[in-house]
């Protein structure tokens, strides 16, 4: 057996090994910066991050840094992942739509309080990989689609929260055309200096308001146009 496919068992049957080092993430690495939404905390303490990484990084799964999934993309830092989905302040009962699938991990997070998860992912071997991996971790309420999240999702639309989890030059236009008034879309913006940004619906007017200094891979496809 290689060394790959060893640490990808022991990933699959060390969930309940690794939950003490969850709670460490959570404790050491989220509430003590400031995350204090109930439902977020619980989500991450749920989520098994280390189902979602490559094989030979499980042992780092629950450090405090992005981690490289392949094809020049990562999975956020586990405070990123937290700060954003308290952001959106949910609530249960949500739809949401994220824009940028990678390992899935986010999703997962989501769909542990939203009611329905649209997910897309512009490089189609790891909306593949992340399809898969949803499904064996028992996520029915996650949707993923393989193409550019620029246009969002159009006909599940409109949603209750959108996240993008790449930084963009500009805040597409259609994402915000398909928040529901009230709605609420997070998103980095930027190419050397990005800022995340918090965008919120009423009625036929957007207010953005930047709340955190971040470093994203480049939102890549129309938005480049």
């Amino acid at each position: 057996m290689t060394l790959a496919r060893a640490l990808a068992v022991f990933a699959l049957l060390a969930g309940d090994e690794l939950a003490p080092a969850r709670e460490a993430m959570v404790r050491d690495q989220i509430e003590s910066r400031g995350v204090r939404d109930a439902r977020t905390l619980a989500a991450l303490r749920k989520v098994p991050r280390h189902q979602l990484v490559p094989a030979h990084l499980v042992a780092r799964a629950y450090d405090d840094t992005p981690l490289p999934i392949g094809h020049d993309q990562t999975i956020s830092q586990p405070y990123i992942v937290a700060f954003m989905t308290e952001a959106l302040r949910l609530r249960g009962g949500e739809t949401v739509l994220e824009v940028g699938t990678g390992s899935g991990y986010q999703a997962a997070v989501l769909a542990e309080i939203a009611a329905r998860v649209y997910t897309v992912e512009i490089v189609e071997p790891l909306a593949e990989r992340a399809r898969a991996d949803l499904a064996r971790l028992g996520y029915r309420n996650i949707q993923v689609r393989a193409g550019d999240g620029y246009q969002g999702w159009p006909e599940a639309a409109p949603f209750d929260a959108i996240i993008v989890t790449a930084a963009a030059p500009r805040i597409p236009e259609p994402l915000k055309a398909q928040l529901k008034d009230g709605g609420r879309l997070v998103i980095p913006v930027g190419e050397d200096d990005q800022s995340l940004v918090v965008i919120t619906r009423t009625g036929d007017r957007y207010t953005e308001q930047r709340v955190l200094p971040v470093r994203f891979v480049p939102m890549t496809g129309k938005v480049r146009e």
